[in-house]
């Protein structure tokens, strides 16, 4: 069984670079924010549960999921976005564990935006933070998502903050365009490997 760690960090970090390079490294990643997408259309048990707590518009007839409708209930209410993260993260627990069961390296990445906040890093034997200064942060996702400053900030605030974030991981990547990231990989990828060989 490959030792599982999780790897996270704010919006606009850097993370998904980071994973990139583990997986030139030969390392698999689960990105399970993308996956909970998937999960949404192709899972049964999840599918069910939304449609129940929501209603019926919630999917269109084509099956597909009708990301507007959600959202617009989510958004606006803390419990019922509670709610529905209730009904997705044990899917993609289901899901990660079976995708992790069938992988064959000494270790996997399991990226996901809210690693902390849905304390789904618990599963996990080590969790990464990927590091990077706010100002960074804001400058990258208002040009990557054509976005203002007012709605990156509003992401951010749904996050834990930086600080917290610190407390609760074992390892860090500074992704501040001054330390190079290649290299922190590489000694992370390292140190990994001796602790799998360990558990």
């Amino acid at each position: 069984m490959s030792l599982k760690v999780g790897i996270t960090g704010g919006i606009g970090s850097g993370k998904t670079t980071v994973c990139h390079i583990f997986e030139m490294l030969g390392i698999p990643v689960f990105y399970a924010d993308d996956e909970a997408k998937k999960l949404m259309i192709s899972d049964e048990i999840l599918v069910e549960e939304i449609k129940t707590e929501f209603g019926a518009p919630s999917y269109f007839e084509d099956g597909s999921l009708n990301r507007k409708y959600i959202s617009d209930i989510v958004f606006k209410n803390t419990n019922q976005l509670n709610k529905l993260n209730s009904f997705v993260h044990p899917a993609v627990f289901r899901a990660m564990e079976s995708w992790s069961s069938q992988q064959k390296s000494p270790y996997v990445l399991k990226e996901a935006a809210l690693l902390f906040e849905s304390y789904s890093y618990q599963q996990n034997k080590f969790n990464i933070l990927v590091s990077c200064p706010l100002e960074l942060r804001i400058m990258r996702v208002m040009n990557r998502d054509q976005i203002s400053k007012e709605k990156v900030l509003e992401i951010i605030q749904n996050q834990f903050s930086e600080e917290k974030k610190k407390t609760m991981a074992d390892f860090f990547i500074q992704n501040n365009e001054e330390e190079l990231i290649i290299n922190q990989v590489l000694d992370l990828h390292k140190k990994l490997l001796i602790l799998s060989n360990e558990s």
